[in-house]
C-alpha cells in the first residue's frame, strides 16, 4: 500500500478519534508518540543510543510550566521557550557525548541526564517532589480557548503532524542520507569527507528539540509537570516504545508509544473487568503489574520480532512479491 494513503488514513482516523475516545488520553498518546519519533530519529537513523532523552522531555515541560504558571506568558510562547531550553540542553549534552561512541556515548547521556534530574529535584522553581501543579492551558494566539478539550486535541494533533512531517522530511533529505551512512559505516562516511561529529550533533539537537516539543505539549495538556518526566525510567520507556514498534521505521515508534501508554493507562481497567467477569480475584492486580507486563512484551518482541512490529510487517510485505514470482 502506498505510504501516502496510509498517512491519510491515519490522519482521517486521528481527526475523528476525539468523538469516540477520551480526548485527554488521546492527547497523551500523541505527545508520547512524538517523543518516541524524536528518539527514533537519533537511534533508528543515526545509530546513536541515548539513555538520557528524559532530560529534554522533562526540562521543556518544566520551563513551559514555569513560564505559563509563574511568569504568565502566552501558551505558544511558553511552548517555544520550552523547546528552546531542550534544544540548548541537547547542544550541551550532545557536544560532550559525541566525543565517544557506543556504550560510552550512552553512559555519558545517562550520567548527564541524571544531573538534570537532581537539578530538577533541588531547584526551587521546579518545586522538587511536588512538581508544578495547576499549569494553565490559556488561549492560543489569544483566539483559541485551549481549556476546551476538543480544541486542545486538534492543536496537539497539529503539533504532532508538524513534528512527524519534519522528521519525515529530514530522513528523506540529503542530510538524512548522510545520517544513515553514519549509522551503517561511520568510518566510510569519514573517508568520504563528511564532518561526522557535526552531523551527529545536529541530529542530536534536532531530536532533543522534538522531544522538548512533546514534553512541553504534555505539560500544557495535563496541567502539571513532575520528576517522573526527567527520571531515567522515562528514558528507558521511550527506548521500549521504539524497539517494540520498530526501530528505524517511521510508523513504528508511533505504534509502540500507543501500545505502551495504552497498557499503562488501561491495564488496571482490563484487570478489574476480567476479575469481575471471570470471578478470578488476581486479575484485579494487573493494574499494579504494568512494569512486569511491559517487560514481558519487551522480551517477546526482542525474541520473536527483532525488527519490531512495524519492521516485521514491512519485512513480510517485502517478501510477498518474491514468493509470488
Amino acid at each position: 500500500m502506498n505510504k501516502k494513503i496510509v498517512y491519510l488514513v491515519f490522519l482521517a482516523a486521528a481527526l475523528a478519534a476525539p468523538y469516540f475516545a477520551y480526548p485527554v488520553f488521546l492527547m497523551k498518546l500523541l505527545c508520547f508518540a512524538l517523543f518516541a519519533c524524536a528518539f527514533n530519529l537519533l537511534i533508528g537513523f543515526t545509530g546513536l543510543l541515548s539513555f538520557g532523552h528524559a532530560a529534554f522531555f522533562g526540562s521543556a515541560g518544566y520551563v513551559t510550566g514555569h513560564m505559563l504558571t509563574v511568569v504568565g506568558l502566552p501558551t505558544e510562547l511558553g511552548i517555544v521557550l520550552g523547546v528552546l531550553a531542550s534544544s540548548l540542553l541537547g547542544l550541551v549534552i550532545g557536544a560532550l557525548a559525541i566525543r565517544r561512541q557506543g556504550i560510552y556515548f550512552s553512559m555519558i547521556t545517562l550520567a548527564l541526564a541524571q544531573m538534570v534530574y537532581f537539578a530538577a529535584l533541588r531547584s526551587p522553581f521546579t518545586h522538587g517532589e511536588d512538581g508544578l501543579q495547576g499549569v494553565p492551558r490559556g488561549r492560543l494566539f489569544g483566539a483559541l480557548d485551549l481549556s476546551n478539550d476538543l480544541v486542545m486535541y486538534y492543536v496537539v494533533l497539529a503539533l504532532f503532524a508538524a513534528g512527524f512531517a519534519l522528521i519525515l522530511r529530514t530522513v528523506h533529505s540529503p542530510f538524512g542520507q548522510v545520517l544513515k551512512a553514519i549509522k551503517e559505516n561511520e568510518a566510510r562516511a569519514v573517508s568520504l569527507g563528511y564532518e561526522v561529529d557535526r552531523y551527529k550533533l545536529l541530529a542530536f539537537v534536532l531530536s532533543a528539540a522534538l522531544a522538548g516539543l512533546a514534553g512541553a505539549t504534555k505539560t500544557v495538556v495535563l496541567g502539571f509537570e513532575t520528576l517522573t518526566d526527567v527520571h531515567w525510567t522515562m528514558s528507558g520507556l521511550v527506548v521500549l516504545m521504539t524497539l517494540v514498534g520498530g526501530m528505524g521505521t517511521l510508523a513504528g515508534p508511533v505504534l509502540g508509544a500507543f501500545l505502551i501508554i495504552a497498557l499503562e493507562n488501561k491495564l488496571g481497567d482490563l484487570g478489574a473487568w476480567l476479575s469481575e467477569s471471570l470471578g478470578i480475584a488476581w486479575f484485579g492486580a494487573l493494574g499494579e503489574s504494568v512494569g512486569m507486563v511491559t517487560g514481558l512484551i519487551f522480551i517477546v518482541c526482542v525474541l520473536s520480532f527483532r525488527r519490531g512490529i512495524v519492521g516485521e510487517i514491512a519485512a513480510l510485505l517485502a517478501k510477498k512479491p518474491k514468493a509470488n514470482a
